[in-house]
């Protein structure tokens, strides 16, 4: 597959797929860029830690302060805890507030984000 035929799936799969979080995986939000494909999150109990982004998304989908993610843990590594699983935008966001799995703290940390 070409470089640009993998782009272009990985933005369609990003921006068209409506998935809700699965099994151990949860909804966190992005509070800094610590370099490496590294990225601070905070969860909805309010505990930071660093997340990864895996090797599909890099150079293909970039992510910023205040956005939202679906991340699983990982075993290894006790400095980074978990792996981007899925980055979520307003549609998908959207779609988790219709099916009732956008959490009430989510708005506490989106709120928090704008204040």
């Amino acid at each position: 597959m070409s470089k640009a035929t993998k782009r272009k799936h990985v933005t369609k799969e990003v921006m068209d797929e409506y998935v809700v979080p699965e099994g151990n995986q949860q909804i966190v939000k992005i509070t800094a860029g610590r370099g490496n494909n590294l990225h601070e999150v905070q969860t909805t109990e309010e505990k930071n830690y660093l997340v990864s982004m895996p090797s599909k998304f890099r150079k293909n989908v970039w992510i910023k302060r205040g956005d939202f993610v679906i991340v699983e843990p990982i075993e290894e590594g006790n400095k980074v805890c978990a792996e981007i699983v899925h980055i979520l935008y307003p549609k998908q966001i959207k779609y988790l507030k219709q099916e009732n799995i956008w959490f009430v703290l989510q708005q506490t940390l989106l709120c928090q984000s704008y204040s």
